[in-house]
């Protein structure tokens, strides 16, 4: 560049006008491609509609369709991609607002997203999408390990049993899930890992751990010293998380949770907020992520009351479906049990 050029900011000035082109471009002809796709499919219902006496008349109709398309415009009108049309109308013609968020998204993520059984869920997937920018790599793999359902069990546990003026407590919890799950880890799921290996792999694999933890979260530091005038303790993982406007503080455990974890955790707290904490921050929120936690455990400790501690359990593989239920179920029991002792759960029952 220089050889050619002596003024960089024309340079930088012209290539950005390129860039935003390019990208006005791409942005126009795939909300055109959208919107082709769900026509086609608005087409394909109607005239299906026409035969609904043949059982037969969907399947033909789709072949001969797919056969003259790919004769007059070439690949990219196969039976499938049709079948994928027809559903993106059947799934979307009712709802205006899910297909406006359709039209600014790309067709790969669509096709993901549209195969989800229920409108909420869906609905979810695609603000997330365009609120977070998730890659068609990333939406995906939020699918299989059932993200949204992870989410809304922290959340939604949280506010049945939260005076609904008690906000701060929802919106910290809508931060947390339980299971995470640390599949890109590629660790082994046996007593022998050692919380070491587990944090060097969480560095190694900063990115995609950043990506599950969720919004606003900033790396602070590892195995970050915190001391007092006779001793130093060390916190394996630091961030602050800007939407929360508050510390976040993470101890790694790979054994079942202890009585003595959940202390040291409040311990680390009471001191993060006496020593870190500016002016203008929230309290610091800890997290406990943990191989296994008992419910008695959990119910008797001072996790119980606390509203800046959480114990969090972590899968290294990605949970089926039964087995993420089976989790969830344990979760709502026990904070059952819990709003039961608070007397809140009659409150919930009216």
């Amino acid at each position: 560049m220089e050889k050619y050029l002596t003024d960089k900011s024309f340079y930088i000035d012209i290539r950005e006008i390129l860039r935003k082109a390019r990208t006005e471009a791409y942005t126009a002809v795939n909300t055109a491609m959208v919107h082709t796709y769900w026509n086609i499919g608005k087409r394909i219902v109607e005239e299906e509609q026409k035969g609904k006496e043949r059982a037969e008349y969907g399947q033909k109709l789709i072949k001969n369709l797919s056969i003259a398309l790919n004769a007059e415009f070439g690949k990219g009108f196969s039976v499938a991609n049709l079948w994928n049309f027809r559903q993106f109308y059947q799934t979307f013609q009712e709802t205006e607002k899910l297909y406006t968020l359709c039209i600014e998204l790309s067709w790969s993520h669509i096709r993901l997203v549209m195969r989800l059984d229920k409108h909420e869920v869906r609905e979810y997937y695609l603000k997330e999408i365009k609120a977070s920018n998730w890659s068609v790599r990333q939406i995906q793999r939020n699918i299989n390990s059932h993200y949204y359902e992870r989410v809304l069990s922290s959340s939604t546990i949280k506010d049945e049993y939260s005076p609904a003026s008690q906000d701060d407590r929802q919106t910290v919890r809508d931060f947390v899930k339980d299971p995470y799950v640390l599949e890109f880890l590629e660790l082994p799921e046996n007593n022998e890992l050692k919380e070491s290996s587990m944090e060097r792999s969480i560095i190694s694999n900063f990115q995609e751990f950043l990506l599950e933890f969720g919004k606003g979260f900033s790396f602070v530091g590892r195995q970050f010293r915190i001391s007092t005038e006779t001793s130093h303790f060390y916190i394996d993982l630091v961030f602050y998380n800007y939407l929360l406007k508050c510390f976040v503080i993470i101890d790694l455990k790979t054994t079942k949770l202890t009585y003595q974890d959940i202390g040291q955790m409040d311990m680390y707290i009471r001191m993060f907020d006496d020593l870190k904490r500016g002016k203008d921050d929230n309290p610091t929120i800890g997290i406990i992520l943990c191989n296994d936690k008992e419910e008695t455990v959990v119910k008797y400790s001072v996790l119980k009351e606390s509203e800046q501690i959480f114990a969090s359990k972590y899968r290294l593989v990605l949970p089926t479906e039964e087995e993420l239920a089976a989790e969830l179920d344990r979760e709502v029991r026990m904070i059952r049990e819990m709003g039961e002792d608070y007397g809140l759960w009659s409150i919930v029952d009216e």
